[in-house]
């Protein structure tokens, strides 16, 4: 720490002990204590970084904005690189505004700071973290490093600002043939709005067989055609997009190894036209169904995120749509066989929830129905999950469920639908002894308020020191947000979070009481 920096900290504690009186002052000294010249940038940019003043790592998604609305976006290593004609060389004021991330208000409501743009100089922002969960870095996309790129600052990947795609939805991924295996939906290219709606792919090396840590990125090697472009990775001749979830890998009889997944061809978000189980062909480096199903078999096949589980009951991959309600075992042919998968349902009868074969899954908002109606006793609930701190009931979107050797609990990742600040961007962490429940207790880790983070994703494969630190991401974009403006860049693409389990405002869902 500098000399201007320590003192600057001490003045800001005393102007802290009088806050009433001095909002003003408290803005003024925040926006001089950020402007501390570093090192030189290259001649011809302004160099601003923003860090999260608790770790000094970079802070992706931050916008400064000037006082006539243009707006400046950090890349994931929270650069920005400034050269605006006529706003050189005087002060300027740019309001800050970032997801979880804040810097104080001044005395007129105002959260900003001025600085003087001076080409060659290099200003430090702090930036203080309200999410429990840290954001690393954009996954996909154009410009993962535009401004790091500008600067002449080193990136951790090869292709630092274009690798194939500009937005991509919902990922999947896992280990598989020794290297990683990623799958989204929705691809949007650069050579025209309509890209990909057949499923894109990628590889990418297991950190520990020479791929990128997770900390600093995936280098993702894309699935292309002859013409360069990412391939189709489950064409069809009929119209509609075409999704793939519940991936995962079995072995046959014979112990040949399998890539699979549930498929459907959509005419829209409500409305599937066709689905089953598709496979991927290693002959033709793409999905081909193996299995078409009925619309009769609605909940029997692969969905959500899968996970394997091995105990008592048996060995079964269990499917986390918003919370895991179906398994199937772990074996070829019973993946492909609707027959084989059970649901968990409420029995009136045994007045207790079974795995069984003929009913449907059951649900948040059926369980909560069926306790206000009598029909359940509310101490047998499993998806009545509710704000650990507030009491407020947390409706599940879609999760990730996965069992978490540091907690010693089976740990959830959960995206919120209809909570306080956004319509689906409000990101929960949850525990429970059994991947299906009883989810009581959540915490929130990371706000998208007037955004969407959806279809989260827990990367295991990436955790940490016997998982005390793990890796999740999902889909940043405005889709159902109700906000008309989309994030330069970011939108509609694959945000990284960190989070430490260590940290001791989770240990609130252990409470008993």
């Amino acid at each position: 720490m500098s000399k201007l920096e320590l003192h600057f900290g001490l003045l800001w504690r005393v102007i802290g002990c009088y806050k009433p009186a001095m909002h003003f002052l408290h803005g003024f000294i925040l926006a001089l204590a950020t402007l501390i010249s570093a090192h030189a940038a290259p001649a011809e940019w302004f160099a601003i970084h923003v860090v999260d003043e608790q770790t000094g790592r970079g802070v992706p998604l931050v916008s400064l904005t000037t006082t006539n609305a243009i707006t400046h976006v950090t890349d994931s290593a929270g650069w920005i690189a400034f050269n605006e004609p006529g706003l050189m060389e005087r002060e300027v004021y740019f309001s800050v505004s970032a997801p979880g991330n804040v810097v104080p208000k001044d005395g007129f409501g105002f959260s900003g700071l001025r600085l003087k743009p001076k080409l060659g100089k290099m200003v430090e922002v702090k930036m203080m973290r309200l999410n429990i969960a840290e954001r690393l870095y954009r996954v996909t996309g154009q410009g993962i490093y535009r401004d790091s790129e500008l600067l002449g600052i080193a990136c951790p990947l090869p292709k630092a600002n274009f690798n194939a795609t500009m937005g991509q939805d919902s990922v999947q991924a896992l280990p598989w043939q020794g290297r990683l295996f990623w799958l989204w939906g929705d691809t949007n290219l650069a050579h025209y709005p309509l890209g990909n709606f057949h499923t894109t792919c990628a590889w990418s090396d297991l950190t520990d067989k020479g791929g990128l840590s997770a900390a600093e990125g995936v280098h993702l090697e894309y699935l292309t055609g002859e013409d360069g472009k990412v391939r189709q990775m489950l064409p069809m001749e009929a119209p509609g997009p075409v999704w793939i979830f519940g991936l995962l890998v079995v072995a046959d009889a014979a112990g040949k190894e399998h890539l699979m997944g549930h498929f459907g061809r959509f005419k829209d978000l409500a409305k599937r036209l066709e689905h089953g189980i598709a496979e991927y062909n290693e002959a033709q480096g793409r999905f081909t169904p193996v299995t078409v199903l009925g619309d009769e078999f609605d909940w029997q096949h692969p969905e959500g995120n899968a996970v394997r589980v091995k105990d008592g009951d048996g060995d079964f991959f269990y499917f986390t749509d918003s919370f895991v309600m179906t398994r199937v075992p772990a074996k070829y042919d019973d993946i492909i066989n609707p027959a084989a998968y059970e649901a968990l349902a409420w029995s009136a009868k045994e007045q207790d929830y079974l795995w069984q074969k003929t009913a449907a899954p059951g649900t948040q908002s059926g369980e909560a129905k069926a306790i206000s109606e009598k029909k359940m006793p509310a101490s047998r609930a499993l998806m009545q999950l509710k704000d650990a701190l507030s009491g407020k009931p947390v409706q599940i979107h879609r999760s990730s469920v996965n069992w978490n050797a540091y907690r010693k609990a089976w740990i959830m990742i959960g995206n919120q639908s209809k909570g306080d600040v956004s319509q689906l961007g409000e990101v929960w962490y949850a525990e429970a002894r059994t991947p299906s429940g009883p989810w009581l207790r959540a915490v929130k880790i990371a706000s998208h308020p007037s955004y969407t983070f959806y279809n989260p994703r827990q990367h295991v494969f990436f955790d940490q020191d016997g998982g005390k630190v793990i890796y999740f991401e999902g889909t940043y974009a405005n889709t159902f947000s109700g906000n008309p403006v989309a994030t330069p860049r970011y939108d509609y693409n694959q945000l990284m979070y960190r989070l430490d389990l260590s940290d001791p405002r989770l240990d609130v869902v252990k409470k008993t009481k």
